[in-house]
Order: C-alpha cells, then structure tokens, then sequence
C-alpha cells in the first residue's frame, strides 16, 4: 500500500466515524435531512428564499398522472431526475430532441452519446422512479422535469458532455472545504466520481483549483488530453460561497454539502444539498475534513460576508490580501475572470488572458455581437479604408478620421480607430468602450476589435489597463 492508498484508507475509515459522530447526528435534525432529501420540497424552499436553482417544469406522483402526461409540454431539453435518488442514479439529461418521430408519432429525444428515447422510454423510466427503483430506501418515489443547465464557457474545454457542479462543505455557517466534480467520458457525462467522474480540490481563498483524483488516484491532466486540472480559476467565487452558506442556513443544516452548478446565463444555481456528503472531496484537497471542522466548530458568525472572510482566511492563503491592504492594488493572474456589460442589461463572465506585452485591450467579434455592439462593426466597415495603403498615408487617414469621431454631434459606439502591427505588417482597427469589472473593481474599457475566434481565450488585457493592478504569474 503507498502513501496514497494509505492516506485515501486512513480518511475513509477516520473521516466516516468522525462525520457521522461528531457531525452529522448532533447538527443534522432528521426533519431537515428529511427536507433536502426531498429534491421538490428542496427546491421550493430555495425559491421561496430567493436562492437561484434550476425551474422545475413538472412533477409526476402516480401513475395515474403518468398515464395521462402530456409529453408534447415537454421543452426541446431537459432534465428527469427522481426525488428522493442518490448519487446520481436515475438521472437523464436530454440535450435535444430529435428531428424525427417514431413509427407511432412519438416525440423522440436526445441524450449522451446520441442515444434517442422515444415517449414510451421515458415513461417506462418514470415507471421505475415511480417504484423507487432509484430511492435511498427502494419506496415509492416521485419523478420531476426541470429546466437543462447550459455549460459556462469557462468549463467548455473541461466537461464531457455533461455540466461540471461545484460542491461546497459548509459547517457553523463557514465554507471549510470545496471541490468541483467534472464530467468525464467514462461516467457519461455525470458529474459523479463514483461513476468515473474527476474530483478537483478547490483552494478556499482564491477559488483556483489545486489536486485532481479520478478513481482514488491522483491524476494531472484529463484522461486523453492535455488539459491541466490544477490552476483553473472557478467562476463567480465569491457569490459561490455567498450562495452555499444561504443555502445552508435555509436548510436548517448544521453540516452539509452544497451542490452549485454554473449556468451559461443565470450564473451560479444550486442543484441539491447533501446531508451525508461524500469523503472523496478530503482527498481532493489532500486535507483530513474534521481538522477543518474542529476550527470553526462553536464559533458565532453573524454575517455572510465574515463567514467568506474566516473561509478564506482559515483555509486559503492570506498574503495576496496582505500585499491588496499594503498596496491598494488587486493581484491578478495571468488568466483572469472579468464581466463584460453589454445592451439591455447583457453581460459575460470569461476568462480573459493578461498580456503586459499588448498595448491596449481587444475583444473578440462573435464576443461584441453577443454583447449587442454589433452596431460599431458596421460603423467601422461605412469607413472604406482601403486594405493596402502606405503606412504615412495610413496614419493620416486615421488622424482625419478620429478628429471627425471625436467632433461627431450623435456619438457612435465606434469611439476610434488605431494602426495595430500585425504578423504581416500594419492593419487599422476599431476600438469601443465597455463597461468591465475585473475583480471588485468597474471601469470602461477602451479595446480594439478583432477576430479571436481561434485563440482559446476572447478578450485580452493589455497594459494601458494593468496599471491598477499587480500581476502575479504563479496565479
């Protein structure tokens, strides 16, 4: 046995007995793991406290309201999960429905790896949740449909057709420990790691990822790829922990796992809470789990906002807080989380890449339309400048028409243009402002548009906009 084996061992033998003694009886009143246990009930009392999770679509209690559902209210994509179901048995996600009906002009949909299932398959599923073939206890269950998560982009290079979930172990209020869970081909696309899922240690101050286990071992990269596992940033960090410890409170849970998916569009969203949370997630973070409750068990936290400071503080790294006080500057990365604000209240959270050798900042085209700024593309394109021209003609052609920018009576979202030297020589761009916030810091932004399409990441922060900030490479 090696010091992995052992230590994976020693934690689940100690950490079980543990847990269950000290934590799980003394703080988790049968009444409320009865709640969370409850995916419906869960579920309405999420919404009823104003805490973002999936819609859910319909529910259906017995047979007679199966024989009589009417599949076609069913949207293109969804999700059929079982109440009361654990470790994500009896879960089917559709990603689609198919252009074809059967034979017998059933509605067909799509699932992972292209399987199709008619109306008749997932009736025959609710049949079986129904019987409480996926319950804790083999009782009658219920089966409900609720809305699909879309993948952030973020994570597009990281999941297996599935959607990867955040899980959160918050105890007296106080995040100790985290993980994100990816989908992988060997688990189907669930984010489950006894299934063949790939469990991720989360760095507690920073949001960054640290270790990755997939079976018990220690892994580096996705299998088959070479897609590192350890220094990815976690999206919307903070209102992670923020949305956990709410989740925790409503629950009445003393200790739990909370489980946080992030949507393309409504960010961060809670999928379920956990009363009996696994032990893998301590092997992530190659952290025993009762050490980190022994710190916090008995203190009194009054706010949400200490609970994330002590988090942070107990189980992450201070000293980037210590050089933000000393400076009053924010360290950042080399690949950063920024939000884009675009028209009618659109916005974007990517991660954008830090390059102190670019001048100014560019966003990518595809990423401006989104935003709804499509409109300076066709500004810039009303120009004519022509494709070759000599470089002094050039640059006085893009003074003449930044002075008529600058002296315009209705302002254009094209705020000017640039020569930008390019691969194969010089080349004039646009440039727009947006609204953007790196960090805990908003600003207008002044990029260049251009096509990034092929480049992993869509917008870059050059240095005319680095000034506030320190950046740290190990980041």
């Amino acid at each position: 046995m090696n010091w992995l084996e052992a230590f994976v061992f020693s934690q689940k033998i100690l950490g079980m007995n543990a847990r269950n003694l000290s934590y799980i009886k003394p703080y988790n009143y049968r009444k409320w793991v009865k709640l969370v246990d409850n995916k419906i009930k869960f579920k309405k009392v999420l919404q009823q406290n104003n805490i973002p999770t999936p819609k859910l679509l319909a529910s259906i209690r017995s047979y007679e309201k199966l024989n009589n559902f009417d599949y076609n209210k069913l949207p293109k994509s969804f999700v059929l999960k079982p109440t009361s179901g654990f470790g994500g048995e009896g879960i089917v996600v559709i990603f689609g429905e198919h252009k074809k009906r059967t034979a017998d002009g059933e509605r067909q949909w799509v699932k992972t790896k292209g399987v199709k299932l008619s109306e008749t398959m997932i009736h025959n599923h609710i049949s079986n949740i129904l019987d409480g073939t996926y319950s804790r206890t083999n009782s009658p269950d219920v089966a409900f449909f609720e809305e699909r998560i879309k993948l952030n982009k973020s994570f597009k290079h990281l999941a297996y057709k599935g959607i990867p979930d955040i899980r959160v172990i918050v105890f007296n209020r106080i995040p100790v420990m985290a993980m994100i869970r990816i989908p992988t081909k060997e688990s189907d696309g669930k984010a489950n790691l006894h299934l063949g899922g790939i469990g991720v240690g989360i760095d507690m101050a920073t949001g960054v990822t640290t270790n990755a286990i997939m079976r018990e071992k220690f892994i580096d990269t996705i299998p088959g790829t070479k897609i590192n596992l350890a220094g990815i940033r976690i999206p919307y960090w903070n209102t992670i922990l923020d949305i956990a410890i709410r989740t925790a409170d409503v629950t009445n849970l003393g200790f739990t796992g909370v489980d946080i998916a992030i949507d393309r569009d409504a960010g961060p969203v809670v999928l379920e809470a956990n009363a009996r949370p696994g032990l893998a997630i301590q092997i992530a973070n190659l952290a025993p789990l009762k050490e980190r409750l022994q710190k916090v068990k008995g203190l009194k936290v009054k706010t949400i906002k200490r609970a994330i400071r002590l988090a942070k503080d107990l189980f992450g790294g201070e000293i980037e807080e210590e050089i933000e006080e000393i400076t009053g500057r924010q360290v950042i990365g080399l690949i950063e989380e920024i939000t884009l604000f675009g028209k009618e209240n659109q916005k974007q959270t990517i991660l954008a890449k830090v390059d102190t050798g670019a001048d100014s900042s560019s966003i990518d085209e595809v990423l401006l339309i989104e935003l709804g700024y499509g409109e300076v593309l066709k500004e810039f394109k009303a120009l004519n400048i022509p494709e070759e021209i000599e470089y002094n003609a050039l640059n006085k052609l893009t003074d003449t028409i930044n002075l008529k920018l600058k002296s315009q009576e209705t302002p254009h979202l094209l705020k000017k243009v640039a020569i930008i030297k390019a691969g194969n020589g010089y080349t004039v761009r646009p440039f727009i402002k947006i609204p953007v916030k790196i960090g805990d810091e908003m600003s207008e932004i002044a990029c260049s548009i251009v096509n990034r399409s092929h480049l992993k990441y869509l917008f870059l922060l050059g240095k005319q906009d680095l000034k506030r900030f320190i950046i740290d490479p190990r980041k």
